[in-house]
This record gives structure tokens, C-alpha cells and sequence, in this order.
């Protein structure tokens, strides 16, 4: 099956899409990625979604990407006596370390952490940032504020401290177990969250081991301050718009999207855009022109994958919604200006031959008009050089490791094809054009670009390129 775009969709599975039926149905829609958010699925869960990817994975023959989100520490406040409480902007609120209902002076925060951390002046979040606080005086055992931004409080709401580095790793406890039960099924992708710091993303690594992809979702602005960072330690990012959006002013954040969608992109390491892309199709069958238009805008710079969250999990339309991701992603890339944005500055290879050689064939592919760009890699690397180009060609990436073409099937332009290693060189060029015309990309006479590495299925050394003719009989001439 051949997606007739670039960009990937990822699909949030829950309550709305947990059946066989509705996962086959989100896939024929234009999903490539389902992700499984561990805020709300257990173990047995994750097992059974797990089991049901992995067959529609083998009854439609594509390789089918499994991002499981781990949830990271929670920092809620205690109980509310009555449930809520009215706020006042001015008033002074007190936040301590005592276990009774709180009031509309004091509640009881059940984390040490913060108050190890928390300092005179830094802001403090309450309920998804619809009250805000600041603090005007801390000890070990309180924290007094005055109430900058009143509102309703109720009891067990979430507090984020944008000011405030805590002395906490990204993963608790249970996302530890998460994690390992997640690698030990064969998932593809890690999203790590609550990154506050470059050593957040390396423990990670550290468990997985190399046995799946970590990507790591920029919500916090301690990771934006050590985004460079952050980058190089991962596999792929997501900008998590929703937590950002609460812990910096809402203006910033469109900004930023552009900012780290940039810097991925410069580093060729995927980016996912997350969080709210068409949320009013959770109740409704069509969205609205704004969220068509943020949509768009995602694509239009070049971002690997755009995501649906509620709108799949728990909405009404999960597969209208899919498809109307599609469609609007189609239709940019369309658009007569969609190769001028995309291509607005110019990514420079890395100073590696396989750079070289990947930059080379995309220079290649356009001067000569080929038909497609197609790669053999066995790690990955080549495959994501090729699509930091983002060519005008469709870009084939061949390997003959199963987990291999499940993580690139999350990356901008990469059709993945599960084949075994070519014989020799002729045989390699034989099996490239045969696939191209199987897949649909090119027709006898057309001529394709073949990069590879020698010896045959040497991971990471591309140095060689083809340009070959696909013949009548579906190999070369």
C-alpha cells in the first residue's frame, strides 16, 4: 500500500480505537503510527493493543510503527475540603506539607521535591495553567504566594513550576516497568516525558539499550533552554504543544514549533507535532479552518509526522478524523509553494561520506528528472539521511530488518520495504527497480537512483550510488 504524501500521521489508540476493526480502518485511513499513551492503558492493555497492530501489520504487508508515551511524575496538589475553592487575584495562598483538606488559604502539597527546589519570585501553574501563582516566600515546610491569575480550585489538580528545575528524574517507577514491558513486546518508539534536562533523555537510552527508539517530548522550557542537547542524545522528537503551552506564554509556543522543527531537521532526526491538531473532531465530524490551517502548517515545514490524540483515542470520529488529516496533508504537498517553504533554507550535509553520498542523489534524482530515490539500510541511518533531503522523489528505503523499517515508517517521505540482502551489485540494482515498479514509483523506461554501502549490509557504510533504467521486464536493462 503506498501513501500518496510525505508527511506521517500518528494515530492515538484508546476507548474510540482499541478494536481490530477500528485499527485496520484507522490504518486504511492514513495512519502509520499508532500510539499508546501509558497516562491511561495498563500493561494487559498495552499487551492486547499490541497484538492487534502487530496483525494488521501482517495483513496489510507494511511495516507498522508502535510509539508507546510514557507518562513521567504527576505533581498534583491534595484534597479541597467541599471539592473547591474560589481563588482570588492578590490574595495569598500557602501551599505546605500537611495531610488535611485545604482551604481557600492553604492546601497540602504532597512533594518534597518542590519545596527542596521552589524559590522566591518563580511562577507556580495550577490546573493546566488557569491559576497562576507566584511565590513570595519558601521554606522546607511551606510555600507562600500571592494569587496572580484567580480562579475555581478543586481538589487533586496538577501544579507545573516553569520557573522551577526539580530534583527528579523523567522516569518514575512505574514507567520503568512500563518501559521494559513495552521493549520486551517490540515496540518501536519510546516518548519520554517530563524532560527537564539532557541526563533525562541518557537514562533512558541506558535502559532501552539500543532496542528501541527514544524520543523525547519538548514540553518543559528547562528542555528548550538545553534543546542542542537534547537533540543529540535522541532518536526523535515531539513537540508536546498542550504541556508547553501551559508551562510558556501561548504566543511562544508557535515560535518554538518552528524553532525545534528546524533544528531536527538540520540534525536529521524526526519531529512530531502534537497536541490539539484537529480537537474539535473529537464532537464533531469536520474540523475547523484554523485547525485545518495549523495542520497545514506543520507540513508546510516539513515536520515528519503530524498527531491525533483524544480526537482517535476517545472522540466520535476517530477514522473521519484520520482521514481528514490526510487529506489536508495531500493537499498541501500539492500546492505549487509547498517545495519553495519546505526547502526555505537549505540543509547542509554533515561532513561524513554518507552524507555526501545522500546529498549527491538527491542533487542527481532532480537534475536528471528520476523517478524515485531508493536506499538500502540495514540500521536506519541511511534512510534518515535521505529524508533530511526531503526530495521532490519518493524516497524507497529497503532492509532486511523487520525493526528497522518499523521505526522509519514514523519518517517524513520513507516508503519501507522489507527485502533481504542483494547477492552482489547487480543484483542489488536488479532487486531496487523490481520493488519501485512493484510499489508503484516507477514504470519500465523510467530511471531511479540506488545508494547502498559496500560490502553488502555493512550498517552505516553508504559510498556507493547507481542510477539505473527500470526495463520492461521489471529489472534493469
Amino acid at each position: 500500500m503506498r501513501r500518496n504524501r510525505r508527511v506521517k500521521i500518528v494515530a492515538t489508540l484508546g476507548p474510540a480505537s482499541s478494536t481490530p476493526e477500528v485499527v485496520q480502518g484507522l490504518f486504511d485511513a492514513g495512519a502509520d503510527v499508532f500510539r499508546i499513551n501509558m497516562s491511561h492503558t495498563s500493561i494487559e492493555a498495552l499487551r492486547d493493543l499490541h497484538t492487534i497492530i502487530r496483525r494488521t501489520e501482517a495483513e496489510k504487508g507494511r511495516p507498522i510503527a508502535i510509539l508507546v508515551d510514557l507518562q513521567g511524575p504527576k505533581l498534583r496538589i491534595g484534597d479541597i475540603e467541599g471539592g473547591q475553592v474560589q481563588l482570588k487575584q492578590g490574595a495569598s495562598f500557602r501551599l505546605d506539607q500537611q495531610p488535611r483538606p485545604g482551604s481557600s488559604e492553604r492546601v497540602y502539597l504532597p512533594h518534597n521535591e518542590i519545596f527542596e527546589a521552589v524559590e522566591r519570585g518563580h511562577v507556580l501553574l495550577l490546573d493546566d495553567g488557569r491559576l497562576r501563582l507566584q511565590v513570595t516566600d519558601a521554606t522546607r515546610d511551606t510555600i507562600d504566594t500571592e494569587v496572580l491569575v484567580a480562579g475555581t480550585l478543586a481538589s487533586r489538580k496538577g501544579i507545573s513550576l516553569p520557573d522551577t528545575i526539580l530534583p527528579v528524574g523523567a522516569l518514575t517507577p512505574q514507567d520503568r516497568t512500563n518501559l521494559e514491558h513495552a521493549i520486551d513486546l517490540g515496540v518501536d518508539w519510546i516518548a519520554l516525558s517530563y524532560v527537564q534536562r539532557s541526563e533525562d533523555v541518557a537514562e533512558a537510552r541506558k535502559l532501552a539499550r539500543g532496542r528501541a527508539a527514544i524520543m523525547t517530548k519538548i514540553e518543559k522550557p528547562a528542555a528548550v533552554r538545553q534543546l542542542d542537547r537534547i537533540i543529540e542524545l535522541s532518536d526523535g522528537l515531539m513537540v508536546a504543544r498542550g504541556d508547553l503551552g501551559v508551562e510558556m506564554p501561548l504566543e511562544q509556543v508557535p515560535g518554538l514549533q518552528k524553532q525545534i522543527t528546524r533544528a531536527a531537521r538540520d540534525a536529521g532526526k524526526p519531529v512530531v507535532i502534537a497536541t490539539q491538531m484537529l480537537e474539535s473532531m473529537i464532537s464533531a465530524p469536520v474540523p475547523t479552518r484554523a485547525e485545518v490551517s495549523d495542520v497545514a502548517t506543520a507540513v508546510f515545514d516539513g515536520a515528519d509526522a503530524i498527531m491525533l490524540s483524544a480526537e482517535s483515542a476517545i472522540g466520535k470520529f476517530p477514522l473521519e478524523a484520520v482521514a481528514m488529516m490526510d487529506r489536508v496533508a495531500r493537499q498541501v504537498e500539492k500546492d505549487q509553494m509547498f517545495s519553495t517553504f519546505l526547502h526555505t533554507r537549505r540543509m547542509l550535509p554533515q561532513a561524513t561520506g554518507a552524507d555526501a553520498i545522500t546529498a549527491a542523489a538527491h542533487t542527481i534524482a532532480d537534475t536528471l528528472k528520476l523517478a524515485a530515490i531508493i536506499c538500502y539500510t540495514s540500521s536506519g541511518a541511511t534512510g534518515l539521511r535521505a529524508a533530511r533531503e526531503r526530495p521532490s522523489q519518493p524516497i524507497l528505503a529497503l532492509t532486511p530488518i523487520t525493526a528497522t523499517g518499523r521505526r522509519l515508517a514514523l519518517v517524513w517521505g520513507l516508503h519501507c520495504v522489507l527485502t533481504g540482502d542483494p547477492q552482489d551489485l547487480d543484483d542489488m540494482v536488479d532487486k531496487a527497480c523490481r520493488i519501485a515498479y512493484q510499489e508503484g514509483f516507477a514504470q519500465p523506461g523510467q530511471r531511479v537512483i540506488v545508494s547502498a554501502g559496500v560490502p553488502l549490509g555493512t550498517p552505516g557504510a553508504t559510498n556507493l550510488l547507481r542510477v539505473a533504467f527500470v526495463g520492461d521486464d521489471q529489472t534493469t536493462l
